[in-house]
């Protein structure tokens, strides 16, 4: 039975990575990444070489996913890794996941968890997070205002998901617009980097503390909405 592992790496601090995960890394017969050369830079930092290594993205062809699936016949074992965190999530490890697993292949899929923006921002949340809904990346423009009165209406409900820092801006101005100024709000940027920084507050607070921040626009966001408070 071949094996298919899907290893979560960091997300921007390197010792995040477990030691089971690079052992999976380091004795996988070929890795699945999004980006060759970003997972390149990250065994070469953690010293495996001589790696086989594949690509596999959004775009990737028909005929590479059946390359993968001959792969998997022939026994190998393989690991997934997209560019940072955990694969299958906001890439499309789901996909592949998926096609493998309606074909006649004999394959064991082991999860190898790890770092998520999605769970080291509810960590440090500080409310009760139950009930929530990861929205992923929100529509840059049809459907944002459909989603943010969807969240006006579910007031005991949280809210998470994934924006570019540029239109992060708009999006809470439609926001303080559509949902209301006192929803709280967590606004998690460069999570484990070396500027990590967490705006908390209501929806207008957060939005002023993230402004005020002349570093505003660089790194990647992740929010989180949260319920209303009685």
């Amino acid at each position: 039975m071949a094996k298919l592992f899907m290893v979560a790496t960091p997300i921007g601090n390197l010792q995040d990575l477990s030691p089971r995960a690079q052992e999976v890394l380091a004795q996988a017969d070929l890795i699945l990444a999004e980006d060759t050369r970003h997972t390149r830079q990250l065994l070469e930092a953690l010293n495996i070489k001589g790696k086989n290594l594949l690509s596999y993205h959004q775009h990737s062809t028909e005929k590479q996913v059946e390359n993968i699936k001959n792969l998997l016949l022939e026994g190998q074992n393989l690991a997934l890794v997209s560019d940072a965190g955990t694969p299958g999530i906001n890439d499309p490890g789901n996909l592949l996941l998926a096609d493998l697993l309606a074909s006649e292949i004999d394959l064991e899929i082991i999860p190898i968890p790890g770092p998520s923006a999605l769970t080291a921002l509810l960590s440090v949340a500080a409310v009760d997070i139950n009930p929530f809904t990861y929205l992923g990346f929100l529509p840059h423009k049809k459907g944002r205002e459909t989603l943010f009165k969807m969240m006006a209406e579910q007031p005991d409900h949280n809210f998470v998901f994934l924006d570019n820092p540029h239109r992060l801006l708009k999006n809470l101005e439609k926001m303080i617009i559509f949902v209301g100024e006192k929803r709280p709000l967590l606004i998690g940027r460069e999570i484990t980097k070396q500027f990590e920084t967490f705006y908390r507050g209501t929806i207008t607070e957060a939005y002023q503390k993230f402004i005020e921040d002349k570093n505003h626009e660089k790194g990647e966001v992740i929010v989180l909405l949260g319920k209303l408070k009685k």
